[in-house]
């Protein structure tokens, strides 16, 4: 994976110089103390259960295995998110790891230390930890474990509550801050962790000890040139290791199968009496070294501009940058990166940006130059989790970004009012706006303005939006709607569901822990069934009032239906749930959990019957039997 390497003697301590003069004989075990980031969870901000909060502090739950509200739990798990449409193609799939993240957390202790050991407590579903990142008082993060790749897909799920200690790199600069990645597609259902532990040495001198900012301090032109020349981009080594081989024993093979190493019928007559030139990079059509180069990933596209000039002029080449997808270098991505960037990327179309920005390492100010001088042809933008974000960078996206077909903004935290400039734009097609802080009116009018909008998630959004109002924006304006998300958007009510009715279209929706009003929606769901005959994802998690009358509904309505989310649902039998599952023949996922009067009897049969992946909450387990 991505690390950061320091060039400048003075300014990393060495080994020898850590173990004598920062460390100590005091070993310290701490639990994390703050949640600084995280990319999704469970449970709502305002509520106590499967939040991030409850990652803090000593093991609640463990060694119990079992499914705790009380724990730390993410959105999804599984790759049933990732088989529909709602889903997004990733950028630039060749900058990707063996292992791509799904979530993360980032997670500060008390004190610096230089970590030797770190525990994961994890009470449910563990296995789904694949990279732990340090960061450092020099202000740069470190690579202390990533999982084998092999190891980590033949691993076989583990029944039990578990603590997970990896083993970590030792590092000769101390931390507090940790970041840890997740990987769920290989999990059959939500992973849980009860707590963090980091186990260390103390770090002895405090007063050389930087505070961790939220905003970087201001940094004269000497400082950001020292900066330039310390931080260079870190290849890892099979990557190298791959380009030498390609070039030692397949270059001679594809020059050939491409035919290049083949003259015309009139050279081959002039010069059938003269010896074969050899073929180098440099007698190699521009076209051919375009199309290898195509190939590479963004930091081998850094490195390989450096061999000689040809090379160079090729390896910037503003067409190789049309897609820039920066998430996997979330580490190295700073300032100083978007403006090398900016160089290259005239005819830039897709930008993902996602994960990066933490701490500062990307301003305000330099995002909005970089969209300003680069951003006008741009159609997708993807900006989850960008601490840099403010009023002012959405009103410049509005003001530039005229193009834009895919907008996603998951865990912006500023002002609500910080969206109306978005309305402006008359493209989207995808928006998403997962944890972000919007309100009714100007997503009322980023919806009105974007009549050709496909994709829609507000999931967990703030709980001032008035889902019904939004429901009729969407029916009058937005009827081509495809996928909507609404997760715990709670003030959903019959009334927004009936005008749902009127997109014929949707393919998908999660209506989890919404219609919690009195009345059972079974007149409202039954009229939105009807009209939405392409249904493949229908997400009831929670909703009151239904009973065997809805699944029966489903059942003749719904005949596409891939995945369906009933968990806490108590008004429906086991003869529906039978029923159901007879009738929708395409079902591949079927979440009960908490549906406590269905028969297990019946589960563990259906299960050998049905090609269905039939989801159930684990009763909690006595970790001590005996």
């Amino acid at each position: 994976m991505l690390s950061t390497e320091e060039t400048t003697e003075s300014e990393t301590p060495s080994e020898s110089e850590t173990s004598s003069n920062n460390t100590s004989d005091i070993e310290i075990s701490q639990y994390a103390a703050e949640v600084l980031d995280c990319s999704s969870q469970f449970g709502l901000d305002t509520s106590i259960s499967y939040t991030s909060q409850n990652i803090l502090g000593r093991p609640s739950q463990y060694p119990s295995h079992g499914d705790f509200p009380e724990t730390f739990a993410f959105r999804t798990y599984g790759p049933w998110w990732r088989d529909l449409s709602s889903c997004p193609a990733e950028f630039q799939a060749q900058n990707q790891p063996t292992l791509v993240a799904d979530d993360f957390i980032v997670l500060q202790f008390e004190q610096c230390v230089f970590p030797e050991h770190i525990w994961i407590y994890e009470t449910y579903n563990p296995g789904a930890v694949i990279r732990i990142w340090a960061y450092t008082v020099i202000d740069q993060w470190s690579l202390l474990y990533e999982a084998d790749a092999a190891e980590w897909i033949s691993e076989r799920h583990s029944a039990r509550a578990r603590k997970f200690q990896p083993n970590i790199k030792r590092i000769s600069l101390p931390t507090r801050i940790l970041k840890i990645e997740f990987k769920h597609s290989k999990l059959n259902y939500f992973t849980e962790i009860d707590a963090v532990e980091m186990v260390g040495k103390k770090y002895v001198n405090p007063h050389r000890v930087k505070q961790f900012p939220t905003k970087r301090q201001f940094k004269g032109p000497i400082q950001k040139k020292l900066e330039l020349q310390m931080v260079r981009f870190k290849p890892r080594d099979d990557q190298d290791k791959a380009i030498q081989e390609f070039f030692r024993y397949d270059f001679n093979r594809f020059v050939q199968e491409a035919g290049l190493d083949r003259p015309n019928r009139e050279d081959f007559q002039e010069n059938s009496s003269s010896e074969a030139k050899e073929l180098t990079l440099n007698t190699l059509p521009y076209e051919v070294l375009f199309k290898i180069l195509s190939m590479l990933d963004l930091r081998s596209l850094f490195r390989i501009a450096q061999v000689d000039r040809t090379l160079f002029d090729v390896a910037t080449d503003p067409l190789l940058y049309t897609e820039i997808n920066l998430k996997p270098y979330w580490p190295v991505t700073n300032n100083v990166l978007l403006r090398s960037l900016s160089k290259r990327i005239r005819f830039l179309r897709k930008l993902d940006l996602s994960w990066c920005g933490l701490f500062s390492c990307i301003s305000g100010s330099q995002f909005r130059d970089f969209i300003k001088e680069r951003g006008s042809s741009l159609t997708h933008l993807r900006l989850d989790s960008c601490k840099f974000l403010n009023d002012l960078c959405l009103n410049t996206i509005s003001m530039v970004c005229h193009n834009l077909k895919e907008l996603s903004l998951r865990n912006y935290s500023m002002d609500g009012q910080d969206f109306y400039p978005l309305a402006q734009l008359r493209h989207l097609e995808r928006l998403d706006l997962f944890r972000a802080c919007i309100e009714t009116e100007p997503l009322c009018q980023i919806l009105s303005s974007n009549r050709h909008l496909k994709h829609l998630n507000v999931g967990l959004s703030s709980l001032l939006l008035n889902m019904d109002e939004i429901a009729i924006q969407i029916a009058q304006t937005n009827k081509e709607m495809i996928s909507l998300d609404f997760w715990k958007s709670q003030s959903l009510t019959n009334q927004g569901l009936r005008a749902l009715a009127e997109c014929h279209d949707l393919e998908e929706v999660d209506f989890g822990w919404c219609l919690r009003e009195e009345t059972p929606p079974t007149e409202s769901l039954l009229a939105f069934l009807k009209s939405c005959p392409r249904l493949k994802k229908l997400f009831l998690t929670a909703v009151r009032g239904l009973t065997d009358r809805d699944l029966d509904n489903i059942g003749v309505y719904c005949p596409n239906l891939q995945q369906l989310d009933l968990m806490g649902i108590f008004g429906i039998s086991t003869d529906a749930v039978e029923r159901l599952l007879s009738k929708c023949k395409r079902l591949k996922l079927l979440d009960l959990s908490f549906c406590n009067q269905i028969d297990e009897i019946r589960i563990v049969l259906w299960r050998s019957i049905f090609d269905a992946s039939i989801k159930r909450d684990l009763s909690h387990i006595d970790p001590f039997p005996f």
